[in-house]
C-alpha cells in the first residue's frame, strides 16, 4: 500500500464500488416500500417494488463485471443488513403511539401500506437472497459466451432470476390464502418484459459510472486510490 492509499479516505476500496454499494443499499430498503403499490403497465400488472429490485439486479451484474463475482456476492450478503433493519424499524414505528394530530388519511393508511404480514416479509427476504445470488451466478456464466454483450447476459440472467423470484415470493406469501397460478403467470411475464427493457440499460449505466469513478477521478498525485 503506498502513501496515496493511506491518505485517501476510502483506502484501497475503488470509488466506483463505494458509490455503487451505497446506492445498492438504498434500493434494497426502497423495494419493500414501493412493493405496496400495484402498477398497471398496459395489460400487465406488477408490484412497483420491481423497479428498485431490477436496479439491484443491474447493479449486482455491473459489479460482477467490474469487480468480479465474489465482490458482487459479498454485496448481496451485506444487503441483508439494511433490508432486515428496515423491516424491524418499520415494525417498531408502526407500534409507537400515533400523534392524535396526524393527518387523518395518512394515520389510517400508514399501517395498512407498510404493515406487511410476517409471511410477506419473510418471503421478500428469501426471494431477495436467492434470486439476486442466482442472477449473479447466471450472469458470470453467460459472460463467457456473450463476449462484449454484457447487456444480453444481464437480460437473460435477470429474466430467469425474476421467474425464480416470483415463484418464491408468491408461493411463500400467498400459498393457502388465494389462487396463485394466474398471479404468478402475470407477474413473471411483466418482470421478463421489464428485464428486457431496463436491465441492459441499467448495466450500461453502472459500467459507465464505475469505470469513470475508478479511472477518471484520480487523486492529486495522479494515482488511483
Amino acid at each position: 500500500m503506498n502513501d496515496a492509499d493511506h491518505n485517501h479516505p476510502l483506502g484501497r476500496l475503488p470509488r466506483g464500488l463505494f458509490a455503487l454499494a451505497i446506492f445498492y443499499g438504498g434500493m434494497v430498503t426502497l423495494g419493500g416500500v414501493l412493493g405496496s403499490k400495484q402498477v398497471a403497465l398496459g395489460p400487465l400488472a406488477v408490484e412497483a417494488g420491481i423497479f428498485p429490485f431490477l436496479t439491484l439486479v443491474g447493479i449486482s451484474s455491473g459489479i460482477a463485471e467490474l469487480y468480479g463475482k465474489a465482490t458482487a456476492d459479498w454485496l448481496v450478503r451485506f444487503g441483508f443488513v439494511p433490508l432486515a433493519f428496515a423491516i424491524f424499524l418499520t415494525w417498531f414505528v408502526i407500534r409507537l403511539p400515533t400523534d392524535p394530530g396526524m393527518y387523518e388519511p395518512a394515520k389510517a393508511a400508514f399501517p395498512i401500506i407498510l404493515g406487511q404480514s410476517w409471511r410477506m416479509m419473510a418471503a421478500g427476504i428469501l426471494a431477495y437472497g436467492v434470486s439476486v445470488t442466482l442472477n449473479i451466478w447466471l450472469f458470470a456464466r453467460l459472460r463467457t459466451v456473450t463476449g462484449r454483450w454484457a447487456g444480453l447476459a444481464g437480460f437473460v440472467a435477470a429474466a430467469l432470476s425474476q421467474i425464480v423470484d416470483t415463484l418464491i415470493f408468491i408461493t411463500a406469501s400467498f400459498w393457502g390464502e388465494r389462487p396463485i397460478l394466474e398471479l404468478m403467470a402475470g407477474q413473471m411475464l411483466a418482470k421478463v418484459v421489464l428485464s428486457a427493457v431496463l436491465v441492459p440499460v441499467l448495466i450500461a449505466i453502472v459500467l459507465r459510472v464505475g469505470r469513470r469513478l475508478d479511472g477518471v477521478l484520480l487523486d492529486g498525485a495522479g494515482t488511483r486510490p
